[in-house]
């Protein structure tokens, strides 16, 4: 059942209370039901619940949600990036009855006689409201998973170090059965334990090779132990996981990906692209370029695939990126250092100093602005994700050409 108009009122009566406790909404909640539901840490990122980012996530969507809740149209794509996290941690009907009933009791402990039984109700309706699009939406997910509607037992067949901070992981599925193929750019979650935790940590990885039915492979950046926090699972993936070592992995899932598809396979296209990535932001991007170099179709299509790093010991892919382009004369490469060190070399470790700046780039011969139906893949850290986004948009690019990866939780949470 829908929300009545007065419960609609209601909701964005509230927006203001949800901008100034939201946050303290959203970490009472986490804290109340990990607390009487230890089992679903091995659902919730714990980094992301230490430096606090996922109630601040949490507190932003249920904001939009409040803000928009006439207009759920406007949410279409956050709620498709939702259902495909959601989707890669198996996230099952049952786990929304538990998170409606503490958020509705977070909102009470937060607010107390201010949220009155009428706001309460129209709440409650809202979350619902929410929960059953999810639900459905991911019903249709996992039934277009192959039968693959749960973790599945991989080893890891090969680990190679691809730069100081990037290794690659290449795994293979236990029991031997071909794998389903993906669309490049997406993800695949991984699950592990992690010493000091009593529960298995999940962490989502770009899939960072072309689809193929003996392997998947990720390449993992090496991130920094937060203080008091026990480890996380790269430097797990890093330090403790050795070839042989096995790993439970979820079925691909995510709604970036290259375009270039009919019923859900990867066609021939000569349509330009122009990949932008920034640190190991390059991991779909070069899942995408590993595609496209291997259709006939490459040696007509214009690629560019532009990267930026710190030094060029963090640059993973080059060797092969740059062998890529001695095959085909129509891919161009560059690379942006932001702080080179003095033994590196302009014109051989890197194109150009300082951070990736489009203008840098000529509009045609690099950018391909003069074809209307070259599409931009960008892939990085928040700020550099506005940043190349404001750039393109300062182009004239139309926003359904620029196709964003934004890592990590961003302003989509696990609701």
């Amino acid at each position: 059942m829908g929300l009545t108009p007065e419960q609609v009122k209601l909701i964005k009566a509230t927006v203001p209370v949800l901008q100034d406790h939201g946050n303290a909404i959203t970490t009472t909640f986490y804290q109340n039901m990990l607390a009487e539901n230890p089992e679903l840490n091995a659902i919730f990122n714990t980094a992301n619940k230490v430096t606090g980012r996922q109630p601040r996530a949490l507190a932003a969507a249920l904001f939009a949600y409040a803000t928009h809740i006439d207009d759920l149209g406007a949410l279409a794509p956050a709620v498709e990036l939702i259902c495909h996290k959601h989707a890669s941690l198996y996230i099952r009907p049952e786990h929304y009855k538990i998170v409606g009933t503490y958020l509705l009791a977070a909102m009470k402990q937060v607010l107390g006689d201010a949220l009155t039984p009428e706001i309460h109700d129209a709440w409650a309706a809202a979350y619902w409201q929410l929960a059953d699009v999810l639900i459905a939406k991911e019903a249709t997910l996992y039934e277009q998973s192959d039968g693959w509607t749960d973790w599945r037992e991989f080893k890891i067949a090969k680990k190679v170090r691809e730069s100081d901070e990037i290794a690659s992981f290449y795994l293979k599925p236990v029991d031997g059965k071909p794998l389903p193929s993906f669309r490049p750019g997406q993800y695949i979650s991984v699950l592990v334990d992690v010493p000091g935790l009593e529960y298995p940590q999940p962490r989502q990885y770009s899939l960072s090779d072309k689809p193929s039915p003996e392997y998947y492979r990720i390449s993992v950046k090496r991130e920094l132990g937060l203080n008091g926090h026990p480890g996380c699972v790269s430097n797990v993936l890093h330090d403790v996981k050795q070839e042989g070592d096995t790993v439970k992995v979820s079925h691909p899932f995510g709604d970036f990906f290259l375009t270039d598809a009919k019923n859900g396979e990867i066609v021939e296209s000569t349509r330009p692209i122009v990949l932008i990535s920034a640190g190991v932001g390059l991991t779909p991007l070069t899942s995408i370029l590993n595609t496209v170099t291997s259709k006939s179709s490459a040696s007509k299509r214009k690629i560019h695939f532009i990267h930026g790093v710190r030094r060029a010991r963090a640059r993973a892919f080059k060797d092969h990126v740059l062998s890529l382009a001695k095959q085909y004369p129509n891919l161009q490469v560059t690379f942006f250092n932001s702080s080179p060190s003095d033994d590196e070399k302009q014109g051989e470790d890197f194109h150009h100093a300082g951070r990736i700046d489009l203008r840098k780039l000529d509009s045609d011969e690099h950018l391909f602005l003069d074809d209307p139906s070259t599409e931009y893949y960008v892939c990085g850290p928040e700020g550099f994700m506005q940043d190349i986004g404001r750039s393109l948009r300062d182009l004239n690019v139309d926003s359904d050409r620029i196709h964003m990866e934004l890592f990590g939780t961003g302003g989509v949470p696990t609701l």
